[in-house]
């Protein structure tokens, strides 16, 4: 082999292998989530994550997101596909469907979630640099979510999608 073909193979497997630990976030994400594990759930996070106006780093992301975490008891987050591009060498983005449970009190809060993320490898390990969560519905499991005009759990807030989706209304406006 040639040393430009023992480059390109070695590309290769570092994007396999850059592939697979990128796919491995979201669903260590879910079970420290569900575990109310915040060392594990945080430490998915790179760790000078940028918190906006919170400030930067995991004690920031953990102080904001914890309180949140005490708003309903059991949880259960199934991830249901996973879409990676890179868009550099360390740094990628994705978008991640799921579907997740939420126990409110007396109810069971239901939610199909699409998180928008971005990744990046920090010291040869890949991490969510950012998370966004966007979400079609958030409903009780005993409800429709229609008859709750698709936002049954204040702590969801209003859903974006698919709305959000930039091909959504250009599709819909060709219909009469």
């Amino acid at each position: 082999m040639s040393p430009a073909d023992i480059r390109a193979l070695e590309d290769r497997i570092d994007r396999i292998e850059s592939q697979l630990a990128i796919q491995q976030l979201p669903i260590r994400y879910a079970l420290a989530v569900d575990a109310r594990d915040l060392d594990a759930w945080t430490g998915c996070f790179r760790p000078d994550v940028d918190m906006g106006r919170h400030g930067r780093g995991r004690r920031v992301l953990r102080a904001h997101i914890e309180p949140q975490l005490r708003g309903f008891h059991r949880s259960v987050h199934q991830i249901c596909g996973h879409r990676i591009e890179f868009t550099g060498r360390d740094t990628a983005t994705g978008a991640v469907y799921c579907r997740a449970e939420h126990e409110v009190g007396e109810r069971w809060i239901v939610m199909a979630i699409c998180y928008g993320d971005e990744y990046a490898r920090v010291d040869g390990e890949w991490y969510f640099s950012r998370r966004r969560e966007q979400h079609w519905y958030a409903a009780d499991v005993t409800e429709r979510p229609q008859t709750v005009d698709f936002m049954g759990w204040e702590g969801a807030g209003e859903p974006a999608l698919p709305d959000a989706f930039p091909s959504w209304a250009p599709f819909w406006k060709e219909t009469t």
